[in-house]
């Protein structure tokens, strides 16, 4: 039976993060954007750009700068050439509020002789989700969601102030709110939900965590990033992907920006539970992790450690697996509470198993005390292999080792 899709794409950007309606395009000459000024009650100056640039916006080559007193730059219309097209220019939000002043300045270069063309356009902000995407998604099968964030919003020194982003920083870690808003709202229809998350850092979706069906992280996945979520939502591709960094549930699970410790940074030393940990992810078939095998007896500092365990098949489709290999230290001042120490990722067909082999040398068996020194501790070590962490849910065996003395290693 054919089944309707309902795909909707809702990217936050900066300046444009939300739906606008009721949008009014009024060109104006410079007497009238003056008497508009007024109006406002918004100060605007022309002069001319030295020297002028061949910039465009309508029939004539005009080189044009728009500054505000809430703008960290200006911003610079697209280039255009000597036609009648409008150009879709990228122009940074100014937000006015009632009663408000704004000081406005408008810079151009005329070279084509005409007469220049100023257009004001504003639109009132309207953050509801778009009632065209609920009724698509109330007469769809099912709804994917494709949501998240942009470059344009996350990175260093940008000229960005938007709610939960400053000058490219996060101020918050949830999904910008109309979108968390669209998601929520076509969730209420009751239709499958598949959330489709592009984003460059990670990001707290509790609530799509707890109500859609399933979440895809696409990252920014490039040219060719349609087609590998099209693989892998249809089925085709079996994903094996691992999360490469934590995913909190708040920002009031991390510590302070100037608090320099590492206490609850990063996986190693993060003592809470998160929304998704580090090395996470999910795939169509299952795995079982069995016959660990460590060293009986003790190893002195310096001298390898050898591991090994069988990882089997245990679904109905042929996948990859990610073997994750986690070390927790000896009781020293310093130490992290668990930390990644080998990882191989390996095929198998359903039913099949495979022995899986590790080898830890010095940099794997070391730690770093809280006084800076390098060392491989004497003591209890607690070995973990399997799909992902110890105690988050992921397939994995556990056993431990004993190493006798102390190594300092180099810096």
């Amino acid at each position: 039976m054919k089944k309707t899709i309902c795909i909707l794409s809702l990217l936050s950007v900066a300046g444009a993060a939300h739906a606008s309606n009721d949008i009014s395009v009024t060109p104006l000459t410079q007497q009238e954007f003056r008497l508009f000024s007024e109006d406002m009650g918004a100060a605007l100056s022309y002069k001319p750009l030295l020297p002028a640039e061949p910039l465009g916006i309508t029939g004539f080559d005009v080189g044009v700068e728009v500054t505000a007193t809430q703008l960290a730059h200006p911003a610079i219309f697209d280039k255009a050439s000597n036609n009648s097209s409008i150009k879709t220019l990228m122009v940074p939000k100014v937000h006015l509020d009632k009663g408000l002043k704004v000081a406005l300045t408008v810079e151009y270069g005329n070279m084509g002789g005409g007469q220049p063309r100023v257009e004001l356009i504003w639109a009132k902000v309207n953050n509801a989700p778009s009632p065209e995407a609920v009724t698509a998604a109330k007469n769809a099968d099912v709804v994917i969601a494709v949501v998240g964030i942009t470059s344009q919003l996350e990175g260093e020194e940008m000229p960005v102030n938007e709610p939960g982003f400053l000058g490219g920083d996060r101020t918050s870690i949830d999904l910008p709110e109309p979108e968390e808003a669209l998601i929520q709202a076509v969730g209420a229809t009751g239709k499958p939900l598949v959330v489709v998350l592009m984003n460059g850092s990670a990001l707290a979706v509790n609530w799509a965590n707890e109500h859609a069906n399933a979440i895809l992280e696409a990252w920014y996945s490039g040219e060719e990033g349609g087609a590998a979520m099209a693989d892998t939502l249809s089925g085709k591709n079996n994903p094996a992907g691992r999360l490469p960094v934590t995913f909190y549930k708040d920002i009031a699970q991390l510590p302070h920006f100037e608090d320099y410790s590492m206490a609850n940074r990063t996986y190693r030393y993060f003592k809470g539970k998160p929304l998704y940990p580090f090395g996470y992810g999910l795939s169509y078939t299952t795995f079982s992790y069995s016959d660990l095998s460590l060293p009986q007896a003790a190893v002195n500092a310096g001298d390898p450690v050898e591991a090994a365990v069988t990882v089997t098949n245990s679904g109905k489709v042929a996948g990859d697996e990610v073997v994750q290999l986690y070390l927790k230290f000896p009781d020293v001042e310093g130490a992290p509470r668990i930390a990644l120490r080998g990882f191989q990722r390996i095929h198998l067909d359903p039913g099949a198993s495979q022995k899986v082999h590790f080898e830890l040398k010095n940099r794997d068996l070391g730690m770093v005390t809280a006084d800076g020194n390098p060392i491989i501790a004497g003591g209890e070590y607690t070995i973990s292999i399997g799909g992902g962490q110890p105690d988050t849910g992921a397939p994995a065996v556990s056993g431990h080792f004993h190493i006798e003395g102390r190594l300092a290693l180099p810096e």
